[in-house]
């Protein structure tokens, strides 16, 4: 007996009554469904989840399914992969394959925004996201001590563009490749410009999910060099949670606002240590980042402890989400990755006024 034909208008009512949680639009709305194929009563789709670090894949395919067999279906397949959405910005030369770029800064040094850097970029290449990590320190290089990387690889030709590196499946560039380890960098504005100009549009970058630009401390010329070269999809600030440190990364969140680059966030970096006896020890007080977050009207992203597997990982090449990713810190700075690759998302998906048509395949 053959079996009873599903209709396309019957599949595609029951997909736009499944939400995606975490950007709170239904499956059709997102452009989320591919290659939809009906055949009788059994339905195969691929659904286009916006980031390898979905926080609810799992709760989406279920409802899919729920929702595929309450309208007829006998037979649901489903296959699920991550299609990042470019933020619709126009990069030019070897950058115009980057989908995303993402800046991380901070008002003053020293608060742990290059070890926030280096772990976001290898826990989203974890993931399967193609990512690089652009190091725009000039002064102050840190990314290839923390990356384990000494050198450039040798350019396979003549052309003039500068090959990544690459670490944890992250490509990476930074002036400490290009410079003796001890060599000062005592350069004025014009010369940071050049340099900014080259690490984006003179690298061969490739197609890139996420570019995670490593920013130097203050509001500087670096700074200016780089929103002027490149459009940002968006900047996140780290702070400590004292007040001097906040307010510090006030400047920091206020140059993104003069410079026009989309606030996306605050890490709250050292919130605490885990004592032995489970209580926390708040050593640089408490509430910092939740108070900048607030006056900024932007979500607190994350906090992160202060664990000494966390230096230890930048000091020996090691990052922690590598090197201990079972650690509260490691589990903290994925968790941070995770909401960064989603307010990138639903950032993208915004600007987005076409939708994808849905090749639907009737048997």
């Amino acid at each position: 007996m053959a079996q009873p034909q599903m209709s396309q208008e019957t599949v595609l009512s029951a997909l736009s009554k499944v939400q995606d949680p975490a950007l709170k639009r239904d499956l059709i709305a997102l452009n989320a469904v591919r290659d939809l194929r009906v055949k009788g009563s059994e339905v195969t789709l691929r659904l286009a989840l916006a980031t390898p670090l979905h926080p609810f894949a799992d709760k989406i395919e279920k409802e899919v399914r729920a929702a595929l067999e309450k309208a007829g279906a006998t037979k649901v397949k489903i296959d699920l992969a991550a299609e990042v959405p470019a933020d619709g910005r126009v990069r030019t030369g070897l950058a115009a394959g980057v989908k995303n770029m993402i800046a991380i800064a901070s008002g003053k040094g020293g608060v742990g925004k290059s070890t926030v850097a280096a772990n976001v970029a290898v826990a989203l290449a974890k993931a399967g996201a193609r990512t690089g990590l652009l190091d725009a320190d000039i002064y102050g290089p840190n990314i290839p001590t923390m990356m384990g990387v000494e050198r450039l690889p040798i350019p396979p030709d003549n052309s003039g563009r500068l090959t990544p590196a690459e670490a944890y499946g992250v490509r990476l560039m930074s002036i400490g490749f290009l410079v003796k380890p001890e060599q000062a960098m005592v350069w004025r504005g014009p010369m940071l410009h050049n340099a900014m100009r080259q690490f984006i549009n003179d690298v061969e970058w490739g197609e890139l999910d996420y570019l995670i630009v490593d920013m130097p401390p203050g509001t500087g010329d670096v700074q200016l060099s780089l929103a002027q070269t490149t459009p940002l999809s968006g900047g996140v600030i780290v702070t400590l949670p004292q007040k001097v440190s906040v307010d510090d990364a006030r400047r920091g969140a206020e140059m993104f606002r003069q410079l026009r680059v989309p606030l996306m966030g605050v890490i709250e970096n050292m919130s605490y240590m885990a004592m032995p006896d489970g209580k926390r020890m708040e050593v640089f007080g408490r509430g910092g980042g939740e108070m900048l977050a607030k006056e900024f009207e932007v979500p607190l992203i994350g906090s992160i402890p202060l664990e000494p597997q966390v230096r230890a990982g930048g000091d020996t090449g090691k990052p922690i989400v590598h090197s201990h990713p079972d650690s509260e810190a490691a589990r903290a700075l994925q968790a941070i990755a995770a909401e960064l690759s989603l307010l990138a998302s639903a950032a993208a998906i915004a600007t987005q006024t076409q939708a994808i048509p849905i090749r639907i395949d009737d048997e």
